[in-house]
């Protein structure tokens, strides 16, 4: 089979020929209908060889839809044709966090060597993916596997940053998304879907802050060194309730910081390294701050659910696995608005 993988420390992802899988006890096989294109990839192929912490070559694609093409020796649940999706998140599935259905927050995935597809092991960029546990696949009930696809992890993972701060979010409050892009534009949604807040959008570019517009966002602010007294001269000087940082860099972590308003909620969900001071003084009274990764099972299902009911869609760009070295080309650039999206079958 065809598969995108990253196999030389630096070097650009190559669309390569593997042997196809094979499912084993346990295991289903999914012929994958459509996979997800993510800035996680794209830190992952930036990491120096020192710190890099899987195998090469590593088969890219943390989010994935298909249909189930074969089952190992022992597995129930799911049947040979059903159109599932993939939760991302593996973890060992006994300790007390995966008996929750936290899987993202699993005790002893490091311990046990486990990886998430796409990031440890073969992910979905692929023209078959194998999935270790039929408990990891959610079906998709009708939903488009392209719309879909994106929901796994770039709908999950605010889905779940704001879910947690839903107290805060009460009428006439604001909420504040920095990043417009894949994650950030289904935020905007879900904070619409969920909450009656106020949503203050920011990004770089006007094309971004235009997606936002579209999506929903109240009031879209350039995000640049005169980013944070615009949002506070927007809330009358109070800041906002519930801020998620989906860039995670140093400026835009500053910006996050200086927009909370008291008793605040900041959530980091961008990975670009960047951190926020927390102390008597730093911050506004009684700020917190957090750092969520992706979400749980049961929170899939509810995203999924959402977007059944039409709620919450993800802006997609599609391209066939050949071109998927030009979509992560077209992603570091920033010249993807919204989600790309691989078809290996198509």
């Amino acid at each position: 089979m065809k598969a995108l993988q990253y196999r030389t420390i630096g070097a650009a992802p190559e669309v390569v020929t593997v042997p196809d899988p094979e499912p084993g006890p346990g295991q289903v096989l999914l012929k994958v209908t459509a996979a997800g294109v993510c800035h996680s990839d794209i830190a992952v192929m930036s990491w120096p060889a020192e710190n890099f912490p899987y195998d090469l070559p590593l088969t890219l694609g943390h989010e994935g839809v298909g249909t189930v093409a074969a089952l190992g020796a022992g597995v129930t649940g799911v049947r040979e044709g059903d159109s599932v999706a993939v939760y991302g998140p593996w973890g060992c599935g006994t300790c007390v966090k995966c008996a929750e259905g936290k899987e993202n927050y699993c005790l002893r995935a490091a311990e046990l060597g486990i990886h998430p597809p796409g990031l440890g092991t073969p992910g979905a960029m692929a023209e078959y993916l194998l999935v270790d546990d039929p408990r990891h696949l959610v079906p998709l009930d009708g939903l488009d596997p392209v719309a879909a696809v994106p929901l796994t992890d770039a709908g999950l993972t605010p889905y779940h940053a704001i879910k947690r701060a839903l107290p805060k979010l009460v009428p006439g409050s604001t909420a504040v998304v920095i990043g417009t892009g894949g994650l950030g534009h289904v935020a905007i949604q879900l904070l619409r879907a969920l909450t009656s807040a106020r949503v203050i959008a920011l990004d770089v570019s006007e094309d971004k802050l235009r997606l936002a517009r579209q999506v929903g966002a109240h009031d879209t602010v350039l995000s640049d060194a005169r980013a944070a007294q615009a949002v506070r001269d927007l809330t009358g000087g109070i800041g906002a309730e519930a801020v998620f940082d989906f860039v995670g860099a140093d400026p835009t972590v500053r910006t996050a910081g200086a927009v909370a308003a008291v008793e605040g909620e900041v959530a980091i969900v961008g990975i670009g390294g960047g951190s926020l001071p927390v102390g008597f003084g730093h911050l506004p009274f009684e700020v917190s701050v957090n750092s969520p990764y992706w979400g749980s099972r049961s929170e899939l299902s509810e995203v999924l659910a959402l977007a059944r009911s039409g709620a919450v869609s993800v802006h997609t760009e599609t391209f066939t696995l050949d071109e998927a070295p030009l979509a992560y080309e077209r992603l570091h650039a920033g010249t993807i608005n919204g989600r790309a999206v691989i078809l290996p079958n198509g």
